[in-house]
């Protein structure tokens, strides 16, 4: 999960920076964000993010490999962990995916 959102980062931040950071929350969340300076996506492009076999069109301008595969197993995989997931986004500016799962005892 955590090695498809940063390579995703990595890989539409032709130039710019990735971050990522883990923050522990009240009522015991996790909080994993992972944020880029890269390509962005517009709105259109959000409400379809989780979609088998989307590719957001500026991610095909860019790059021509992918399945459109990669977000949609990282939404599985929250979901079957009891977890979240936030997206952020401005064609140009960036990307902000931020998850919540709760911190095991």
């Amino acid at each position: 999960m955590l090695e498809n959102l940063v390579s995703n980062a990595i890989k539409y931040t032709p130039t710019g920076s990735v971050q990522v950071d883990f923050t522990e929350e009240t009522f015991g969340r996790i909080r994993i964000r992972v944020a880029d300076t890269g390509i962005g996506m517009s709105e259109t492009d959000l409400a379809c993010l989780f979609s088998q076999f989307f590719r957001a069109e500026s991610a095909k301008k860019l790059v021509t490999e992918g399945t459109g595969l990669g977000l949609v197993i990282v939404k599985e995989i929250l979901d079957r962990l009891g977890g979240t997931i936030r997206v952020s986004s401005k064609v140009g500016e960036g990307t902000t995916f931020t998850i919540y799962l709760r911190a095991s005892e």
